[in-house]
């Protein structure tokens, strides 16, 4: 079954255009997220689903319902905005039964549902409270509780984290998680944090300048990035450009600016990636695969020495910037006790075949 579907969607404003053929089909009770840049179409997208926006091309279904050029008020949606849209003169109950006074609830009921509504979120002894009486976390409570209050079909938020600071966002991360699992609701999120994205989606959709560059579960995305852009931009990564020295059936060899040779594996690339001998590639080589070399032996393939630019200790890793010839290298390893390089010190390690992911 689909829930969301956009069949070939566009928005242009004018001469500009917002987004380019989206086709997306999203699954009931699915945490669908949009993932991109500023102005890249996430947000636009999100409320031509809301019905903020109408489409300039394509259609938009709820199961087998075209809604396309349906007013907000009759697609059973409801909103969590950035900045929360609260009403200031409203008390705390009296925001989360305003959506269920406009449809003419009784008091019972929504009495009842406002109550239930504020267990969810643990708000509870808080309804007579003023909004400017809560902390920047209790008022994004207040309106996902407004959100849900009114049992929508699908629930949209947009970027509904990103006026807290970094504990918050990451404690209202896990509820509204739990939140939606609880319910089984489908939720749309957009955000520009590519650490919530991965935390919290079951799919992402990622996109550049209104277009869609990939779809997939956060492991599809981050471990197989179909270009440079989305390698790039899905947590860290080294991209070195290179040309393609040989090809067998199973391995790649790229030669690297200072004769630097790295092996890889031939079906570690992305689609259209011409794996040719002659053709120019890049190489994108994830921090976390690089490994030190220790006392069990050095390794046959992929060996590189470097010069310590920069070393930041976190606790759980050790973080390096390393010079390799003209390139820099970042090298992220679990914090094992081991003494940590300081500036200027040299490093030897190698890249497993494994690490090494080509992009076109």
């Amino acid at each position: 079954m689909i829930d969301v579907t956009l069949d070939h969607v566009s928005k242009r404003f004018g001469s500009v255009t917002g987004v380019e053929d989206v086709h997306i089909q999203i699954r009931p009770g699915e945490f669908f997220t949009f993932l991109g840049p500023s102005g890249c179409g996430k947000t636009t997208t999100l409320r031509m689903i809301a019905g903020f926006y109408y489409p300039s091309a394509g259609l938009i279904r709820f199961g087998s319902q075209d809604v396309t050029t349906l007013p907000p008020n009759k697609r059973n949606t409801s909103m969590v905005f950035q900045n929360y849209a609260l009403f200031p003169h409203l008390t705390v109950f009296e925001n989360i039964a305003f959506g269920l006074q406009v449809r003419k609830k009784p008091k019972a009921e929504i009495i009842e549902k406002v109550e239930r509504a504020q267990e969810q979120v643990h708000l509870q002894g808080l309804g007579s409270r003023r909004i400017d009486q809560l902390s920047g976390g209790q008022q994004q409570r207040v309106a996902l509780a407004r959100a849900l209050v009114i049992e929508p079909r699908i629930l949209l938020l947009d970027e509904p984290l990103s006026n807290l600071d970094a504990k918050l966002r990451e404690e209202t991360r896990l509820e509204i998680k739990r939140l939606q699992l609880e319910l089984g609701i489908t939720t749309i999120y957009v955000t520009h944090d590519q650490a919530e994205a991965m935390a919290m989606s079951d799919r992402i959709m990622v996109m550049q300048e209104g277009v869609v560059q990939q779809i997939g579960s956060p492991e599809e995305i981050y471990n197989r990035p179909v270009n440079r852009f989305v390698a790039s931009f899905i947590g860290e990564t080294n991209l070195w450009d290179g040309i393609v020295e040989s090809v067998d059936r199973e391995e790649v060899a790229v030669r690297f600016a200072g004769d630097v040779v790295l092996r890889g594996l031939r079906k570690n690339c992305s689609p259209g990636c011409g794996l040719t001998a002659g053709a120019a590639v890049t190489a994108s080589i994830r921090p976390e695969s690089v490994r030190l070399i220790g006392s069990e032996g050095q390794p046959d393939h992929n060996v590189l020495a470097g010069k310590v630019a920069l070393s930041e200790f976190t606790g759980v890793s050790v973080n390096y910037v390393t010079e390799v010839g003209s390139r820099q290298l970042k090298a992220m390893f679990v914090n094992e006790g081991r003494r940590v390089r300081q500036r200027g010190e040299e490093i030897h390690f190698y890249i497993p075949k494994e690490g090494v992911y080509f992009v076109g």
